[in-house]
């Protein structure tokens, strides 16, 4: 259960944690290797070139040579993490990642940042709101979204213990943080389980990554203008992805909204969909971008047009429950 101030919560960038913990597993493990394509400042690589300058490969501006580099790197018992924007990672390097890496399952952890709505004035050109389901549709593939830095620095040391293709998707701003870092673990058994940030049972709000925030801050003001009582999923696992908590959530529930920085299509709306069609056929209602392009904006402006904000959610789940 989530106990942060919602209201001024401490702010950080995933991808700054990012950095930092890269720099932090280089000391301990001498097999990690960093790759970037020419970002590593925008990424935050440069933490760890900084410290171990012979274990950093800057690629330049040549994402399949980013992919294949790191899977003939794996293949000599490295473990490499590569870098650059979500859009690049997933979208030109795709069929490296496919057909190189996990076809071959090889041990390369894809660890993109820039990702989603807001990455804010770069535009649609930039803004990667498709990579989720790219990725979650390659066998073999395990797609992580944190939604804050602490959950950052648990799923990179994670990744880097666990043997297998990893795509990790990052953001550009800084975050609220929702996790206390002294007692935040993942679950050793079920590392992909859906974390329970609220629990309720009037309706369910399943978010993904920095949407998280915004659900929790929506059941908040729910419960305190409306009596509203919403339970409020923290999806971080795409792939593999926790049928059970999400079912026993609806169940209780009967009503599940989906929050994601993504298109509806193929993302968090599409596994959910998915496993409750399967499962507990359960009405959903899905909150991303609707089969539109980004545009240049700021992130939060950005999240209001395309109503994934907490006003946006808040709205949904009122007019709903209460039309």
């Amino acid at each position: 259960m989530s106990t942060i101030n919602l209201e001024k919560p401490e702010l950080k960038a995933p991808r700054n944690q990012y950095g930092e913990t890269l720099a932090a597993l280089g000391a301990t493990n001498p097999n990690i290797v960093v790759l970037d394509a020419d970002l590593a400042c925008s990424t935050q690589t440069q933490k760890f070139a900084d410290k171990f300058p012979d274990r950093f490969f800057n690629q330049g501006i040549s994402e399949q040579d980013l992919i294949n580099t790191a899977a003939g790197l794996s293949t000599t018992g490295k473990i490499p993490f590569c870098s650059t924007f979500a859009l690049f990672a997933a979208g030109k390097g795709w069929d490296q990642i496919r057909n190189t890496v996990c076809y071959s399952g090889l041990n390369v952890k894809v660890c993109p940042t820039h990702s989603g709505l807001s990455l804010g004035e770069d535009g649609a050109s930039h803004q990667s709101i498709e990579d989720i389901a790219l990725m979650r549709v390659i066998p073999g593939m395990t797609v992580i979204v944190p939604s804050d830095a602490v959950e950052t620095d648990r799923v990179i040391r994670w990744a880097a213990e666990y043997y297998g293709p990893v795509y990790v998707r990052l953001v550009r701003p800084n975050c609220p943080v929702i996790h206390d870092d002294a007692t935040y673990q993942l679950d050793a058994a079920k590392p992909h389980k859906i974390r329970v940030e609220r629990e309720g049972g009037d309706i369910t709000l399943a978010a993904t990554g920095e949407t998280v925030y915004h659900a929790l801050l929506a059941a908040e003001r729910l419960q305190k203008d409306h009596g509203i009582s919403a339970e409020v999923l923290n999806v971080l696992f795409i792939k593999p992805f926790d049928t059970e908590t999400l079912v026993n959530s609806a169940r209780k529930t009967g009503k599940v909204i989906t929050v994601e920085s993504h298109q509806i299509f193929g993302g968090l709306a599409g596994v959910v969909c998915e496993e409750l069609s399967t499962h507990l056929p359960t009405p959903v209602r899905r909150l991303g971008t609707q089969d539109r392009f980004g545009q240049s904006g700021t992130g939060d402006a950005l999240f209001k047009e395309y109503g994934i904000d907490w006003e946006a959610i808040y709205n949904e789940a009122l007019s709903w429950l209460k039309p």
